[in-house]
């Protein structure tokens, strides 16, 4: 451990950093090993601002391991419908089944055992070992790579192996013996990292790291890290159909992988298929095609989707279905459950304009 870099994060945190996240151990209380893990599986590629409400419903419904091991994959995603990266829902969901089957419900203390879970890396699970278990182990997530960057003057893409071996070698040399240490100094480079070594629009004046970064020596700060080859955004279109009949609208589930996996979706079709035949063929419903609303831009990690809403008006009645992958729900209820946000975004806006229209 070098001194000067560790002991600062550690003083830093201590004065400013964050205290009273709903899933810290407070004082003299011992670590709860699942609010610990569901926040940190939910902190993976999101805010801290975006998962507390998140996390506190999530921690009603599913307050023990047992609860969300006993839990419908569905009842799942439904509790983290708008919170994105749904495989990390599906993959805390197994992870609970294989704590009750091969772990007798309680967490694993072992690093591998807590490594071995499903969508756990070697970061999330140092996070865990470190503040539910007293184990200290170095963590490397985006806010520390970029606290590290900055600091120690590493040059090259974060992405690329030998910038992330040689952040590997830092975070195992300068991460504390001592268990409190540990936990105060990695919770001290998350705090940095996301409130004040920020991605755009650093606050270097405010750090009190700035005396040894060199980056900020070297007024670098800005170019650091390395921005990662450009791709360009590959741009995809689709038609999401909006079958209405006696105020329910159609859902159909999505496969358990991929995009939305496991959610309830409208029915998606190609962009040159025929709306009304689709609707008949696959669902027995006689329809009429309305005017296509306003196109849903929603922006995927790898990916841009323009999704264009396609209202359709029943003519006859479908058929009872016996086909397990579609639903037909009240628009609030639809509303309400498990699926992807542009869905709510569309469907609220039917809900909206069917009860302006209703009031005049």
């Amino acid at each position: 451990m070098t001194l000067a870099f560790a002991q600062a994060v550690i003083d830093w945190q201590k004065q400013f950093g964050r205290h009273n996240l709903p899933w810290q151990t407070k004082l003299n209380q011992a670590a709860d090993p699942y609010a610990i893990w569901v926040s940190e599986i939910m902190l993976q590629q999101t805010q801290v601002t975006a998962v507390i409400g998140y996390f506190a419903k999530f921690m009603v419904r599913f307050p023990t391991i047992h609860a969300l091991a006993n839990a419908s994959q569905e009842a799942v995603l439904q509790s983290w419908s708008g919170l994105g990266y749904y495989s990390r829902a599906r993959n805390l969901h197994a992870s609970a089944v294989t704590i009750i089957n091969e772990f007798n419900g309680a967490f694993p203390r072992q690093f591998d055992d807590i490594l071995s879970l499903p969508g756990i890396g070697r970061s999330t699970a140092a996070a865990i070992s470190t503040f539910a278990h007293d184990m200290p182990q170095p963590i490397l997530d985006g806010n520390v790579k970029r606290v590290f960057a900055r600091y120690f003057n590493i040059t090259g893409a974060t992405n690329t192996p030998n910038v992330v071996q040689t952040m590997w070698q830092i975070a195992e040399r300068e991460n504390p013996t001592n268990a409190l240490d540990a936990i105060i100094y990695t919770q001290g480079l998350m705090d940095l990292g996301a409130t004040l070594c920020t991605r755009s629009k650093p606050r270097c004046n405010d750090c009190a790291m700035n005396i040894s970064c060199l980056a900020y020596a070297n007024q670098s700060v800005h170019l650091l890290p390395t921005p990662k080859p450009r791709k360009k955004t590959p741009k995809k279109s689709t038609t999401m159909l909006i079958m209405l009949h006696e105020n329910k609208v159609l859902l159909e589930k999505r496969p358990p992988n991929g995009i939305w996996g496991g959610l309830w979706s409208l029915p998606e079709i190609a962009m040159h298929e025929d709306a009304t035949a689709v609707a008949l063929t696959r669902f027995g419903a006689s329809a009429k095609a309305e005017d296509i609303l306003t196109v849903i831009n929603h922006a995927f990690t790898h990916y841009k989707l323009a999704i264009h809403p396609q209202p359709l008006q029943l003519i006859s009645k479908p058929p009872q279905s016996q086909h397990v992958a579609i639903i037909w729900l009240p628009m609030n209820d639809a509303i309400n459950a498990a699926i992807p946000t542009p869905v709510r975004k569309i469907l609220s806006l039917i809900q909206h304009t069917n009860q302006s229209t209703h009031q005049k």
